[in-house]
Order: structure tokens, then sequence, then C-alpha cells
């Protein structure tokens, strides 16, 4: 997936899901995609409860179940900074 297609369907899957009360940052190469705590998304980079950074590629593989969530934080392939109790809420939306 491209920054754009990811960008694209996380906005959907935040409008369908709504308010999650905590706030996101995912930082790609390709950008930044912010869910605030009202379940509104944005590019702007703005603080967050927490971070994650990974490529394009090791996203579209964890939305499509191809890799392990634990397992790609355990090799580095996603980096969490933040609130860890904040990323476990990440299900709720993803």
């Amino acid at each position: 997936m491209t920054f754009n297609e990811i960008d694209e369907r996380i906005k959907a899957l935040a409008a369908s899901r709504g308010p999650l009360g905590v706030s996101f940052k995912f930082s790609f190469p390709g950008g930044i995609i912010v869910v605030n705590a009202d379940g509104t998304v944005t590019n702007e980079n703005v603080d967050a409860d927490c971070t994650i950074a990974a490529t394009e590629e090791t996203f579209s593989d964890l939305m499509g179940g191809k890799i392990n969530p634990m397992m790609a934080v355990m090799t580095g392939k996603v980096k969490i900074s933040g609130d860890m109790s904040v990323a476990m809420k990440l299900q709720n939306l993803l």
C-alpha cells in the first residue's frame, strides 16, 4: 500500500469507529497520520498519546495479517513511543 492508500483506509476506519478517547500518530517515510481522540484524522504533525513508526510496507503487512504485531515491534520493524497502554487500543481502530 502507498501512503495515500493507508491514509484513506485509516480515515475510513476512524470514521466508522468514532471517538476512541486517545490519539495515535502513525509516522511513515511518506508522511504523518494522526487520529485524534475525537475520531478526526489529520496529516499535521501534532502531539499524540502514542506514536507508531513503520514503513508503509510493514504497516500494510500488519493490516493484512501477514506479520505478527508483537514480532514486528520486537524485531524493530515497528517502533512505539509514548503511552504503551494506548498502543493496545489500536485493535479497536484497526
